[in-house]
């Protein structure tokens, strides 16, 4: 009997790996499947209910003994979603099927004891995989195939249960692959958790968050409890750009693989946001595991990671969001290689001034010590604090603040304005980068600072004893607010609101 062989895949961290499932039968006094290849439990059970299935969906079986080796040898492989190849590769080496189409698909699917499929997580990823390989398209379970086919130029062949997989081999003609065009509709503005309009006072908080949102800028809340950092933090979801298709399918790809979909989500349509427990785990924050797993900070991947009561986090936890908080991404070190995970977020910090909250507010008195107050604060190191671009204090309101008729702006409208500037620095560096990612070289070459201003922030540096990542923060923050005014220069008033979100009495405090 010949050895067949399906085209499968691996998914490690956030990659897609090629595999081999190849299937070798022997006849034999007794029915029995040996799995080699480094398999998991999930893999090794898969064994039972592929025998179940292909019996239970009308194809009998000889006695036989079945070899299957999933190839690389040195890959491990999780998960159910090899049943409905080793399945199809067993079949095949009885000559059940006897075409060779399956040499132009990858094929992967979880199988019920009645032969039907079951959905699996990765189907993005693996359509990406198979039109990067070049494969004619792929065969997964039908719930999948939805978001499978939000890839173009691939065919995706939604399978129901295992006979349908084995007509199809034998005539392609017999399903009509999946279609979903990704329309521009989706990705249309929602009604924000919390709107503009509904935030009472706090006007200079809310300039700050569109100027964060302009340029991707990070930022610390600073205030009593009550203050509104937490309704803040969340309208911020409501000013920031719609979801470019790209970013959309990215976004989609990694919570696909990790399996945090929805039933009956396709596409993510709308921005991430994240906002863990203070408990968090170093893994759960930063990814991790055997087989590492994306954290807190990737799944924040082109949305908003929300950090409430940052003192509380612990110190360690909080010292690894220095590198994804720089650089973008984190790489995360294992016996087996290297893993990166992408970190393209804009983080929002929020805390209280004190352990309970009250320090320097003007009606409520005080309860912690000096040695509570310096061990509360010192949890936040330098450097991390360098990391987040804007420090801004959010003081208590007062009741004739909270009963003003101001006619506050919507969301839409700031929307708007961030958009257009987000527009000025997608022609200045492309898509993917804003004010917040320039570099040194690009900060000089698209703002340099005229003489006036370079007294300036002069001046800010020698005072304040900032260092150069910090005066590189305040740059990058008069750039954008000069993006917001459609200003191709710097002037003097951009720079010195710059200052004013890095305030000095805050910086000193923590």
């Amino acid at each position: 009997m010949p050895i067949s062989r399906i085209h499968s895949v691996a998914f490690i961290a956030l990659d897609t790996l090629a595999v081999e499932v190849e299937v070798d039968v022997i006849a034999s006094d007794k029915t029995s499947i040996v799995i080699v290849g480094l398999p998991d439990m999930a893999v090794k059970e898969s064994k039972d209910r592929v025998l179940t299935a292909i019996r239970n969906s009308g194809y009998p079986l000889t006695e036989l003994h079945c070899t299957v080796n999933l190839a690389p040898g040195t890959l491990k492989k999780e998960g159910a979603l090899y049943d409905l190849p080793i399945a199809l590769g067993l079949l095949r080496s009885q000559e059940k099927i006897q075409s060779n189409h399956h040499q132009d698909y990858i094929i992967v699917g979880e199988l019920g004891l009645g032969g039907e499929l079951r959905p699996v997580r990765g189907a993005l990823a693996l359509a990406l995989f198979a039109k990067e390989s070049g494969k004619k398209g792929i065969l997964l379970p039908a719930k999948n195939a939805a978001e499978a086919a939000m890839v173009e130029g691939i065919d995706v062949i939604p399978i129901s249960h295992l006979s349908d997989a084995v007509k199809f081999l034998e005539q392609t003609s017999s399903i009509t692959p999946a279609k979903k065009e990704i329309s521009s509709d989706l990705f249309s503005s929602k009604t924000p958790m919390i709107d503009f309009s509904e935030i009472r006072g706090q006007a200079h908080a809310k300039r700050a968050l569109e100027i964060a949102a302009s340029g991707s800028h990070n930022l610390l809340l600073f205030g009593p409890p009550g203050s509104g950092k937490t309704m803040l933090s969340k309208a911020l979801c409501g000013i920031m750009p719609e979801l470019s298709t790209e970013e959309a399918l990215d976004c989609t790809r990694i919570h696909s693989i990790v399996g945090l979909l929805k039933d009956g989500q396709n596409l993510i349509t709308s921005r991430p946001f994240r906002a863990p427990h203070h408990t968090v785990s170093y893994a759960g924050l930063i990814g991790g595991g055997t087989n590492p797993r994306p954290g807190e900070v990737s799944l924040a991947h082109n949305g908003i990671l929300f950090l409430d009561e940052l003192p509380e986090f612990s110190r360690s936890t909080l010292e690894v969001l220095r590198q994804p908080l720089q650089d973008k991404q984190v790489t995360i070190s294992r016996a087996n290689g290297n893993f990166t995970f992408p970190t393209r977020f804009v983080c929002i910090a929020a805390m209280n001034p004190c352990p309970c909250g009250y320090l320097g507010h003007p009606d409520k008195e005080c309860r912690d010590n000096e040695a509570q107050i310096l061990r509360y604060k010192s949890k936040i190191s330098g450097p991390l604090l360098d990391r987040l671009d804007m420090h801004l204090e959010v003081p208590a309101l007062r009741y004739k603040d909270l009963m003003k008729g101001e006619n506050a702006e919507s969301s839409f409208e700031v929307r708007e304005r961030v958009k257009a500037a987000r527009q000025r620095q997608h022609k200045r560096f492309g898509e993917q980068i804003t004010n917040a990612q320039m570099s040194s070289r690009q900060l000089k070459a698209y703002f340099p600072l005229n003489s006036s201003c370079q007294l300036l922030m002069q001046d800010a540096v020698d005072r304040r004893g900032m260092s150069v990542r910090a005066h590189d923060s305040i740059h990058r923050l008069a750039a954008t607010i000069a993006d917001l005014e459609d200003s191709d220069t710097i002037a003097e008033e951009h720079l010195l609101e710059a200052l004013s979100y890095r305030e000095e009495q805050l910086s000193s405090a923590l």
